[in-house]
């Protein structure tokens, strides 16, 4: 299943964009794309998030207070946007810490339907 273009498409579409990818809960990706100049690990930054975001997703289940939907996380050099697809997977957006935040979270909004019924 090529997603590649999706999350080119994600990425190229978002005033600072530097990189998306699709990834389990278990930290294994299932597919992603980078910007070539963006100077980062996304694979190793979206395993290691992974392990954060699972914490987070066990602790929404605990309190009951829905189902995890997006997270966000602002460093000094980046922004990091994470939507859930479905219970086993959820897709990563990161960002220059000036990108544009807004539009990369209403695109992962619209892609993360169209990404789970290609899923299905």
């Amino acid at each position: 299943m090529p997603f590649r273009e999706t999350l080119k498409e994600l990425v190229e579409s978002v005033d600072g964009g530097l990189g998306a990818v699709i990834m389990g809960y278990d930290g294994i990706a299932i597919d992603q794309f980078l910007v070539d100049d963006a100077g980062m690990d996304l694979h190793l930054m979206a395993v290691e998030y992974a392990t954060v975001i699972r914490e987070v997703k066990r602790t929404v289940d605990v309190l009951g207070t829905g189902d995890m939907e997006e997270v966000t996380v602002n460093t000094g050099q980046t922004r990091i946007i994470v939507r859930t697809i479905n219970d086993d997977l959820f897709l990563l957006l990161t960002l220059h810490h000036d990108g544009n935040c807004g539009k990369g979270r209403y695109l992962l909004r619209r892609a993360a339907p169209l990404l789970h019924d290609s899923l299905s």
